[in-house]
């Protein structure tokens, strides 16, 4: 493990001498998500400065997928759902590396049972972000349970704010979708999981970085670059949670250690060799492997 940590400084130290010749500032957007961890750490640990790598720190889903669209970034991480939006007007866009897979950390949270939300006849609010993964978990949810039947009100907030929301203040049936580490705020607000995708819903959620075929062409070497950074965070992750937990802190709100450890359990790693089932279901989904540094 120290052996390859010291292999990557003396790698950064070879690119930093000639970064600002070699390589063009490449900006890349990424949500508050435990996947996405090590971005953070690698910001933090200043190995992004050497590959001239900036990364864009955004509190929604939808805004990164925004910030993106508008320009204002050249790569973002993200779901399939934003891909398979973003690629009908740009068949370009191709994803880059895997980050992981959620095993749990897309949650659907509510102040009553299912039941009781079965049983209910009048309205429903359901906060959630609309332009994200969270509404196709939300379809997901309400035909697996038989509610499509019932009157939703959906209300389109970002989780910055959704995670703000308190049993307290609330005297109707509430729906909250999210994903760490927001789940963990709304439950001290005495929000409860009532589904999520390690348990019943079978829905398939992955992480990636994305990009234009162009601009991966162009900035190959530092997206290359990006990915080793990338895997030896996960190594220092699994090495030594607590050192990782401690740098990447600032970027996971109110989450404790135990918190953090805990909610690592609800992802799956996948910056390693792919299985061959999982790579079969994703294909059925539409999304491409091939490619995939």
């Amino acid at each position: 493990m120290y052996k390859k940590t010291l292999y990557l400084l003396l790698f950064l130290l070879l690119v930093s001498g000639c970064s600002s010749n070699r390589y063009q500032k490449l900006e890349v957007s990424a949500t508050t998500w435990i996947g996405y961890t090590p971005l953070f750490y690698a910001k933090e640990k200043g190995w992004l400065e050497p590959l001239n790598i900036k990364l864009l720190h955004v509190s929604s889903l939808s805004e990164n997928m925004y910030l993106y669209q508008a320009g204002n970034a050249d790569a973002y991480v993200g779901t399939q759902y934003e891909y398979d939006v973003l690629v009908k007007n740009d068949a370009s866009l191709i994803p880059v590396m895997l980050f992981d897979r959620s095993n749990g950390g897309d949650v659907v949270m509510s102040n009553v049972s299912i039941e009781e939300l079965q049983k209910n006849t009048d309205a429903i609010d359901v906060y959630l972000e609309m332009d994200s993964i969270n509404h196709t978990l939300l379809k997901d949810f309400i035909q697996k349970y038989g509610l499509q039947d019932k009157t939703i009100n959906y209300i389109n907030r970002d989780q910055a704010f959704i995670s703000t929301l308190s049993t307290k203040d609330i005297n109707k049936a509430t729906i909250i979708v999210t994903y760490i580490p927001y789940d963990t705020e709304l439950e001290k607000h005495g929000f409860f999981s009532i589904a999520s995708t390690k348990d019943n819903l079978n829905l398939l959620v992955v992480d990636a970085l994305f990009t234009r075929q162009k601009m991966f062409h162009e900035h190959k070497a530092q997206f290359i670059a990006l990915k080793k950074l990338v895997d030896t965070a996960v190594e220092v992750l699994e090495k030594n949670p607590y050192e990782f937990y401690k740098t990447i802190k600032p970027y996971m709100m109110e989450l404790s250690y135990e918190e953090f450890t805990q909610s690592l359990e609800d992802i799956i790693w996948l910056n390693k060799n792919l299985s061959t089932e999982l790579k079969s279901r994703m294909e059925e989904s539409h999304f491409p492997t091939n490619g995939l540094i």
